[in-house]
């Protein structure tokens, strides 16, 4: 009997080829028509902390599930109906299959961050403010970081952070965990590639955890020269040439006005727009910020709030690339058990 992945990012790769791995069906399923999750479908450029492009490291675990015989591929296809218990559950896919299933995992990530949601800066009324996934298209794409209005290189970039992080006037109270590590990797790529601009990035708090602090805080200063204002912004508007940022700069307590060609949202991690159906469908719960609820953590890592049941990555919260693998192969250790259970009672 298979067990049923839903969501083909990096957990979901990492859960199917784990699985397949070991001599298990997998049936993956994704609502896209492309494998990969956000750093394919959304173009990232070089990802941390391992620096490989997103097109070589996450299109490598795309290739390895393709290339699986035990993996059946469903793509754009979500799952309409989840019944049953663990070991023996059924679900219908919206091509109208049936699949018997002894497990699901769940690896459904993200939805980034809409900066329509926050007009006051800018977004959607200047051509030249952007956000993080558009820069890194930018740069994956081969054509360099360029104002969208004209094309021409910029000589003065702003990056702002916490854009939909941290923000309870738009109800986004979470820190979503990886932005500060991906704005200081963006400012060396544009400055390696620019290296006449000048880059500043406008930050409550720098939250580079774990073992990023001098990889990417203290390396983008020190050998980038990327600059870093401790600030609250106000607005971003335009002198009619130029973009302008401002704010108060909360060290000195002064006022800030400052002119960008450029300006870049550092856009966090909003749940799922699809939890609420996928928590209906596959009668799981919801944290209170609308992301799947985990179970005991210390039960197991991978646990939901139905059994037979297992999540995975970004779908329950802000996670990294390197964590959501983990995550998506500790799921597929979990549904493995219930796969070798439901062997056992029925034998």
């Amino acid at each position: 009997m298979t067990v049923l992945v839903v969501g083909a990012g990096p957990a979901g790769l990492a859960a199917a080829h784990a699985l397949a791995r070991v001599g298990e069906p997998v049936t993956l399923v994704d609502k896209a028509q492309r494998l990969g999750g956000a750093p394919i479908l959304s173009g990232y450029a070089k990802l941390i902390p391992s620096g490989e492009w997103a097109r070589d490291a996450i299109g490598g675990m795309v290739r390895r599930v393709q290339e699986a015989a035990l993996v059946r591929v469903a793509t754009t296809t979500t799952v309409s109906a989840f019944e049953g218990e663990p070991g023996r559950f059924t679900a219908r896919l919206s091509d109208g299959a049936s699949v018997p299933c002894a497990a699901a995992i769940l690896c459904t990530g993200f939805t980034h961050f809409d900066s329509i949601n926050k007009p006051e800066w800018g977004f959607g009324t200047y051509a030249d403010v952007v956000t993080t996934t558009q820069v890194e298209q930018m740069i994956s794409s081969g054509q360099g970081v360029r104002c969208p209005s004209d094309g021409r290189k910029p000589e003065r970039v702003a990056i702002l952070l916490c854009v939909g992080s941290r923000d309870r006037q738009i109800g986004r109270e979470w820190c979503s965990k990886v932005c500060c590590t991906v704005s200081a990797n963006l400012a060396m790529e544009i400055r390696e590639e620019l290296p006449q601009c000048h880059v500043y990035i406008y930050y409550m708090d720098i939250r580079t955890f774990g073992l990023n602090e001098d990889l990417y805080y203290w390396r983008s200063q020190e050998e980038f020269k990327v600059k870093y204002i401790k600030a609250r912004i106000a607005e971003v508007t335009s002198d009619g040439n130029r973009l302008v940022v401002k704010g108060e700069d909360t060290l000195v307590k002064r006022p800030i006005t400052i002119p960008f060609d450029l300006v870049v949202h550092a856009v966090g991690m909003d749940p799922n727009v699809d939890n609420r159906a996928l928590a209906e469908v596959f009668g799981v719960g919801l944290q209170h910020h609308g992301y799947l609820a985990r179970g005991s953590a210390y039960a197991g890592m991978a646990l939901s709030t139905r059994p037979g049941v297992f999540v995975a990555g970004a779908a329950t919260g802000p996670e990294t690339i390197d964590d959501s693998i983990a995550q998506g192969e500790a799921a597929a250790i979990a549904a493995l058990g219930v796969v070798r259970t439901s062997a056992v009672q029925a034998a």
